[in-house]
């Protein structure tokens, strides 16, 4: 297993923590890249959007009667054909969204978390000590646990000061262990966590 050193809000030392097996796993290079893929897809807003020929104002009156005239034959002068009409075929919002399956999720999670532990991206923290919600305090904090810019902040649960505390800082996100996603967690440069987070982190595995 992976020993990390465990920091306060002070930036000592405090001890050592043994991580669990999944952070000294393989990565699957393959694996993320599907996972990432699909989280971008579900992101695009999907609104394209063309009108087709029953879309498109007027056109109600045949333009000249079906015969004797020499010309072709037409009914609406919205056809696709003609000049201000309708489109064939045009793009119509929809969702672009799609999942891997449940343990091809789980694989790519454990993947970056075993990605960030080998390149040495990941920071145990014991507490944050964030009560109330000022983005100073998050902002001198990540100052003095020496955190660059880009950075990703995990709690075990839901905590609404953290968040919002780091919700104006630039390149940093806080979320707790059941928001913890593959495409965040390679976006940001260090995966700061908690102790409790960590423990949090191998219960979601094992379930």
């Amino acid at each position: 297993p992976i020993e990390v050193s465990v920091v306060d809000a002070a930036n000592a030392e405090v001890g050592k923590l043994k991580l669990p097996d999944l952070f000294a796993g393989p990565v699957n290079d393959a694996l993320l890249f599907d996972q990432v893929l699909a989280q971008r897809a579900g992101q695009r807003a999907g609104e394209a959007a063309t009108k087709t020929r029953g879309k498109v104002r007027g056109g109600g009156a045949k333009p000249w009667r079906q015969k004797g005239t020499g010309r072709a034959r037409a009914g609406s002068n919205r056809s696709p054909l003609w000049r201000g009409g309708g489109t064939t075929f045009g793009p119509s919002p929809r969702s672009y969204g799609y999942r891997l399956p449940g343990k091809a999720r789980l694989g790519a999670l454990r993947s970056a978390l075993a990605q960030k532990a080998r390149d040495g991206q990941l920071r145990v923290i014991e507490g944050l000590g964030i009560e109330t919600p000022k983005t100073q305090e998050m902002r001198k904090l990540l100052e003095r646990l020496e955190v660059p810019s880009s950075a990703m902040v995990v709690t075990a649960l839901a905590d609404k000061a953290v968040v919002l505390s780091a919700r104006n800082l630039p390149g940093v996100l806080a979320t707790c262990v059941a928001g913890l996603n593959v495409y965040d967690l390679l976006r940001h440069e260090v995966l700061l966590v908690t102790r409790e987070a960590v423990a949090a982190i191998e219960e979601r595995f094992r379930r």
